[in-house]
């Protein structure tokens, strides 16, 4: 359960109120972070970091003291900040012999196949270079009405550990980890240490939102770890002001709250399963049964299609699964609940005669 030895990738997610100290941020702090990265780099661990803190940079930076919360001045802060951020981790790594690296992302650069790719090449060569590549969203462009958002860096930590194969995912906070009860409420709350199922009284008594620059809390920790550990990472949870915390968790010691995973997915299954799906075919009894048996869709268990997709979109089947679909809805719908023997004369000699294959079909649960 604790032991990773073979963990060779390794994501570490920095809250923005663990990095923080009487408001503004802490190097000593982020000093500690990076002697411990050196160390795993040693080891020959890879490592990359999910970091928070630009926007409560920038806010210092600009005298804004009040939370922050329409848009406009929280890009401004975030343009501010960012630089500011990163010359903490230059500057932090320089002292251990590393060099680190930016890398900005909104959430439509991993829900599209390509430009997902383009970004796992770019993370495998900064780390077969022995960079430190530091990931942050690009609050600056990214909103949540144009569908650019990850919503929090919880979540943005979760996507990149899964769809990075990352062994396990470390998530700093400034909380020991999960309780059972609320501990600023209880003072006979416990620590649980292992959670092997996310359940809804977990999600129930997780709580709301973080403070002031923080857009995450509990609830979007354990949502974090629901997306990880469904894709197969193993997560720790644990108060990033522990000393040698990182050291500790990598030796197995039995700090914070470690999520156990689900299941096992491949790379490409790892994207899928968290990816936005661009709509949904509505599929019969017979055929959600044969995906569930590992064989292929066929247009004729389709009921029905809504949604405006392409060959190659990631799209839901009913509730159950999300696939990449071999036709766009357009098509789909002139074949829906045809023989597969009738693709051809209805779309052309060059159609595909299965809707989706098993390798490209992923269940949200089992």
């Amino acid at each position: 359960m604790r032991n990773f030895t073979n963990s060779k990738r390794i994501a570490i997610k920095i809250g923005t109120n663990t990095l923080s100290k009487d408001g503004k941020v802490d190097s000593l702090f982020i000093r500690s972070v990076a002697e411990q990265v050196a160390e795993l780099i040693k080891g020959g661990r890879e490592v990359v970091i999910i970091t928070s803190g630009a926007i409560g940079m920038g806010a210092g930076q600009l005298k804004i003291s009040s939370y922050v919360t329409d848009i406009k001045t929280r890009q401004a802060c975030a343009a501010v900040g960012q630089p500011l951020l990163m010359t903490e981790y230059r500057k932090a790594f320089d002292k251990f012999g590393l060099t680190c690296g930016q890398v900005l992302l909104t959430a439509e650069v991993l829900h599209n196949r390509k430009t997902y790719l383009n970004l796992k090449n770019a993370v495998e060569t900064l780390l077969k270079l022995d960079v430190v590549p530091i990931l942050n969203e690009n609050d600056c462009v990214a909103t949540d009405e144009i569908g650019t958002a990850f919503g929090d860096n919880d979540k943005l930590s979760a996507l990149i550990a899964s769809k990075l194969d990352a062994d396990v995912l470390i998530m700093l906070s400034d909380i020991d980890g999960l309780y059972d009860k609320k501990p600023n409420k209880r003072n006979d709350a416990k620590l649980i240490k292992a959670v092997y199922e996310i359940t809804s009284d977990i999600l129930k008594n997780a709580g709301s939102k973080g403070s002031k620059f923080a857009t995450g809390g509990m609830k979007t920790k354990i949502e974090a770890a629901k997306i990880a550990s469904s894709a197969g990472c193993r997560i720790v949870l644990a108060n990033g002001r522990d000393k040698n915390v990182i050291a500790k968790i990598i030796a197995g010691e039995d700090v914070g709250t470690v999520f156990m995973p689900k299941r096992k997915l491949s790379n490409r299954l790892r994207w899928l399963l968290n990816s936005a799906a661009k709509g949904t075919i509505t599929i019969d009894d017979g055929a959600a049964e044969a995906i569930i048996k590992k064989k292929s869709l066929l247009p004729k268990g389709i009921k029905s299609v809504s949604g405006n997709f392409i060959a190659g979109d990631v799209v839901m089947l009913n509730d159950i699964a999300k696939a990449i679909t071999n036709f766009g809805n357009d098509d789909l719908k002139k074949i829906a609940g045809k023989h597969s023997s009738e693709i051809k004369n209805i779309l052309g000699e060059d159609k595909k005669d299965v809707v989706a294959t098993p390798e490209n079909i992923v269940f949200l649960d089992y």
